[in-house]
């Protein structure tokens, strides 16, 4: 069931972006990797049954290295890979699911430019994909300085909410996603993609609300 809906709201908001926004051509590619990637990824693996319990980690080959990249520098809004030979070739690492070296070679991204965001996001997707799902200190503390090196870029808040779901950090999750789509010019191409996110979310986080105390 949780593919079915991951697909379907990615469906929907995929030909929303096509039809209200114009998207073009050359980027529904990209917008399709991004929707599923990210729906699926916590609808697969978020569990409404735990409160705050993270989740077993799923395969890694639930969300492939091609579809993680891809999100990614899309949410860059089209800027440039950073100038940096070596981020190139992580995503390629990254694109065949050979995530160990793909951090590996991040790492030495963020050494050579400490400054560059995307550097440290292609280092904490590939450390989470690489533990299978798992938010490790690591990670969440390269999520946090490809945050604090580009405040403005979606592609941060955006993957650290996902890695947030994905363990059972649903009310942390909520907030960097929120706060994302305060900010999100309207026009934005990722918007949907986001608003998508935050309503299955809303959804998890209903079901675990507990109901008047029967009398």
């Amino acid at each position: 069931m949780g593919w079915i809906i991951a697909i379907a709201l990615a469906a929907i908001a995929l030909a929303a972006l096509i039809v209200l926004f114009k998207a073009p051509r050359r980027t529904w590619e990209a917008l399709a990797a991004a929707l599923v990637f990210g729906l699926a990824g916590f609808a697969l693996q978020a569990r409404p049954d735990l409160a705050g319990a993270p989740h077993q980690p799923a395969p890694a080959e639930g969300k492939s290295g091609a579809a993680m990249v891809s999100a990614r520098q899309q949410l860059s809004e089209g800027g440039p890979l950073a100038g940096s030979n070596l981020l190139i070739m992580a995503d390629g690492y990254a694109r065949q699911g050979q995530f160990r070296d793909a951090a590996a070679i991040a790492l030495s991204a963020t050494q050579e430019q400490p400054g560059n965001a995307q550097a440290w996001l292609s280092l904490a997707n590939s450390l989470t994909a690489h533990a299978e799902g798992a938010l490790t200190p690591a990670a969440e503390y390269a999520y946090r300085r490809a945050l604090e090196a580009d405040p403005a870029a979606p592609g941060p808040q955006y993957f650290l909410g996902l890695a947030l779901a994905e363990n059972g950090r649903l009310d942390e999750a909520h907030a960097v996603w929120s706060a994302l789509l305060a900010r999100a010019p309207a026009n934005a191409p990722w918007r949907l993609a986001i608003a998508a996110n935050l309503a299955k979310l809303d959804q998890i986080l209903a079901q675990q609300t507990p109901g008047p105390a029967p009398r």
